[in-house]
């Protein structure tokens, strides 16, 4: 569920691996194991990729399906 959320996030605001890995300082390599579901994702990177889409961690894993961070 995760690495589908990333992705979709992701697609949606029209970003690259390559820059979403530069944003996080990682290969993308590395955060192409995150989309695919071949690695876990670290804490600090969730709460990175929260910050950037605006939303929230529980979104992106899969709690709650509201997008929007709550306030």
């Amino acid at each position: 569920m995760i690495f589908q959320r990333i992705r979709d996030l992701r697609e949606d605001c029209d970003k690259t691996q390559q820059e979403i890995s530069d944003y996080l300082h990682m290969h993308r390599s590395v955060y192409r194991r995150y989309e695919n579901g071949e690695r876990e994702i670290p804490v600090w990177a969730l709460m990175k990729l929260a910050d950037l889409y605006q939303t929230s961690t529980d979104y992106i894993l899969g709690r709650t399906n509201r997008r929007e961070a709550v306030k």
